[in-house]
């Protein structure tokens, strides 16, 4: 069982950044692939970015890459998001998750553990 728990949301002008943070509790934390997904109002969950248990592989979307970076800290139990150059189609609530595997996925069903997420708004 792991519980995650995001911050470092809030609101931001356009051109702006946030980093985001994902605490985890629970063991073996340093096992999990962690991933990152948005949903804005009236939309699906989108794919951004996700990192193997070790930091060594990272993935993120297409069209996100270059803005975004997720790293993580094992010592510290937390996974986190760097955004940078931050605009109105970055609005969203940012959801940590957790898969107990060695390997990345950008597919939501993938991951096991979820957070509640944190809201990014981005003003024009």
């Amino acid at each position: 069982q792991v519980l995650l728990h995001e911050s470092g949301g809030g609101l931001v002008q356009t051109g702006g950044s946030l980093k985001l943070s994902c605490a985890a509790s629970g063991r073996a934390f340093s096992s999990y692939t962690m991933g990152w997904f948005r949903q804005a109002p009236g939309s699906e969950h989108e794919f951004v970015a996700a990192i193997s248990w070790s930091g060594g592989s990272t993935s993120y979307a297409d069209s996100l890459k270059g803005r975004f970076t997720i790293y993580r800290d094992n010592a510290k139990n937390t996974v986190y998001l760097q955004m940078n150059s931050l605009n109105p189609g970055d609005t969203a609530v940012y959801h940590c998750a957790a898969n107990p595997s060695a390997i990345t996925s950008r597919n939501r069903a993938f991951y096991d553990y979820w957070g509640q997420g944190t809201q990014v708004t981005v003003s024009s």
